[in-house]
């Protein structure tokens, strides 16, 4: 079990041989400098987060009992993916491109279960989020209702402040460097 930074805690199975054993999904993740450059000039965001992303793909019936772990109150496998796997990122991303398509680049970007609903208008964001959601809906994925903004114009969005003008850098990413003490000798650089 790990701690998350959220407080909630982890499971982790070690899956070195598993994953040793399968072959690479060479699906491409997005660039997240492309995604997060797009959202320039939109004026209003919503940024949301799927709630346990890769636990929402089931898994293949015959996959399962790769997944098996062993515990004091007997022997399990996972029917959802779990996390840990070697290609779940290029699953997920591939289920959300898919999920998406007619929404991806127009009012939609993600990248993998991090996702940005951005409107050129205001007054078109209401139409937006009700398109996206009834796309959530259909295919049955669930947001996690602690990491979101509706409606907003300055948000974070893939550790960047994105804005309608531009991007800035999140001032928690780079706190550790504000606060470092100046050099006092030329050995200390």
């Amino acid at each position: 079990m790990i701690k998350k930074p959220n407080g909630k805690w982890r499971i982790c199975i070690d899956f070195t041989d598993l994953n040793r054993a399968c072959l690479k999904d060479n699906f491409p993740l997005p660039r997240i400098d492309h995604l997060v450059d797009s959202t320039t000039g939109y004026e209003l965001f919503s940024l949301m987060d799927a709630f346990s992303g890769y636990n929402q793909i089931k898994m293949h019936d015959e996959d399962e009992e790769n997944t098996s772990f062993i515990t004091e109150q007997g022997t399990y496998c996972y029917k959802v993916m779990p996390f840990g796997l070697k290609n779940t990122e290029a699953t997920y991303q591939r289920l959300v491109n898919k999920v998406f398509k007619h929404q991806m680049g127009r009012n939609v970007k993600a990248y993998v279960d991090d996702m940005v609903v951005k409107s050129l208008m205001v007054d078109q964001h209401t139409s937006d989020l009700a398109e996206t959601f009834t796309t959530l809906r259909k295919y049955n994925m669930k947001l996690n209702p602690n990491t979101y903004a509706f409606g907003v114009t300055l948000g974070k969005f893939l550790g960047f402040a994105i804005m309608q003008w531009g991007i800035e850098t999140n001032p928690e990413k780079i706190q550790a460097i504000l606060d470092m003490a100046p050099h006092r000798s030329i050995k200390e650089t």
